[in-house]
């Protein structure tokens, strides 16, 4: 009751501030406090679409609902592909915390005078965001260096926050039919965890250091700054200063005499690497986070927002992606029933053509044509008449392919970005989802068997003693020998067993080199 008398007091206030925007709208579709909704319908709209003023209003709200605006424009499924645009343009902009504030919170961290620490260091921070401030800064040894430090009381704001967002997707659970299949309390609580990297500045630091060490194998033309780990704390984190021309200043990128299809082909072939080969992404590649250096490779900064993959997602999402390339609806169908991502009683001809009802008007178009914040919200609509779940894994996937078409789409218009990672899928999918790759798996398997089959006699022998035994169950002694009669011929079957796993393995393995 208390918790519940103090999340309404929290939520009218908010209220007041979203009826500021006129954006009461928002409690109409959520059906929450329905009323406010009402009053929402009564008011005069203006100029502004329902998510300019929603974003407004999240951005007065300040810094936890400026993230969960952000994270809400990756789920169309939730809100609409209106709204989620909108959305994934929310401004992460809040005036900067004083400079002594900032000096303060370096002191204590490290224990030592700002002087001991830095040669120099900027009086105005060059970026003040909802969760940190950025100044720069000349380390002892005469490095230039990006200092990154917490917005002081940023935990308690979105701690406060975070509980009245669970209350919220309860009631959205209870009072909404189809919501559990949206998974609410699942969003807050994905949410919820990266909130919690992002408030933990060390998260960060390791985030761009496992980037830096995966993609330098893979794609050099994408850069990742260094990490000064001694200059590095909970609220405070120290890395590289890039130089480099914003991603989105195109005149200035060519004026440098920088091949714009080529810094576009490196973006889609990292993007590949990160997604694919590794299994961690950059998930907030939007133009304000990148740049273009003096050799005209891709720098990328803000690590707080990162993806990961497991085996599966990549090999089904390889899949999905190569059949939509290669408009083999059927196939793409195909792997969202193996996948589970449809439940295996839904008709697969019917998902076939669905499939085909949504990607078949965009195939072939350049990329200006293409709209995939559209193409996500009619997949979401056919997943909602096919009972498809959700899957939270891939959310921020599908966000961050949204933002890189955006960024592909500034460089050239005219080239599918797409397009250029076709043969890096495509490969990447015959290798480890094609024949060779069911080989391996069957050489695998073969050898379980076998591993296993010691410990199985083991066992078998074991509870024939305990029940022979004087102490176990006692059998009549005509029973006890047919039991030594069916433990010879036992003998016999796995061993037959473990040399055939054996002579298979064996040969899966020639077949494997061949």
């Amino acid at each position: 009751m208390l918790r519940t008398i103090k999340n309404l007091k929290r939520l009218l206030g908010i209220a007041t501030i979203v009826a500021s925007e006129n954006a009461l709208f928002i409690f109409d579709e959520l059906r929450v406090l329905p009323v406010l909704g009402i009053i929402g319908r009564l008011l005069p709209s203006g100029s502004r679409s329902k998510g300019e003023r929603l974003a407004a209003a999240l951005e007065k709200l300040g810094p936890t609902f400026i993230k969960l605006g952000q994270a809400l424009s990756t789920r169309s499924d939730l809100i609409g592909d209106e709204l989620a645009d909108a959305l994934s343009r929310l401004r992460d902009k809040l005036p900067p915390f004083p400079t002594q504030t900032t000096i303060a919170i370096i002191e204590s961290e490290f224990a030592a005078p700002l002087s001991s620490l830095y040669s120099e260091f900027s009086s105005e921070p060059v970026a003040a965001a909802s969760i940190a401030q950025v100044h720069k800064a000349k380390t002892k040894d005469g490095r230039d260096v990006a200092v990154k430090i917490l917005r002081p009381e940023i935990e308690k704001a979105f701690a406060r926050d975070l509980e009245l967002f669970f209350w919220l997707a309860e009631i959205i659970e209870r009072r909404l039919s189809d919501s559990k299949r949206f998974k609410p309390k699942q969003v807050v609580a994905t949410f919820k965890e990266t909130v919690f990297f992002e408030l933990d500045l060390r998260f960060e630091a390791a985030a761009a250091t496992e980037l830096a060490n995966n993609i330098k194998k893979h794609e050099p033309g994408f850069r990742v700054p260094g990490i000064d780990w001694s200059l590095t704390s909970q609220r405070v984190m120290t890395l590289e200063w890039i130089d480099g021309i914003p991603m989105n200043d195109i005149e200035a990128i060519r004026a440098s005499g920088f091949d714009t299809d080529e810094i576009l082909a490196k973006a889609a072939r990292s993007l590949f690497s990160q997604v694919f080969v590794d299994g961690y992404f950059h998930a907030d590649l939007h133009p304000g986070n990148l740049f273009v250096d003096k050799n005209g490779d891709i720098a990328a900064v803000d690590f707080g927002i990162m993806g990961r993959l497991d085996w599966d997602s990549r090999l089904y999402m390889a899949e999905i992606l190569r059949g939509f390339l290669t408009q083999d609806y059927r196939h793409v169908a195909k792997m969202h029933f193996k996948a589970g991502y449809v439940p295996s009683g839904k008709s697969l001809e019917a998902f076939t053509q669905a499939c085909m009802a949504v990607a078949q008007p965009i195939v072939g178009k350049p990329v200006n044509e293409i709209s995939v914040a559209h193409l996500l919200g009619q997949m979401f609509n056919i997943a909602a008449e096919f009972e498809m779940e959700t899957q939270p894994q891939l959310l921020l996937l599908q966000k961050t392919m949204m933002v890189t078409e955006g960024v592909g789409r500034m460089l050239n218009p005219k080239l599918n970005m797409w397009e250029l990672t076709r043969p890096l899928v495509e490969n990447w999918a015959r290798e480890h989802f094609g024949v060779k790759a069911q080989i391996k798996d069957g050489v695998d398997d073969a050898m379980e068997i076998a591993r296993k089959i010691p410990q199985v006699l083991r066992s078998f022998e074991t509870a024939l003693a305990r029940l022979s035994s004087p102490e176990g169950l006692q059998l009549h002694p005509d029973s006890i020998q047919k039991l030594n009669e069916a433990r010879s011929r036992e003998h016999r079957q796995w061993l037959q067993l473990a040399w055939a796993a054996l002579a298979l393995a064996a040969t899966l393995g020639l077949l494997q080199l061949l």
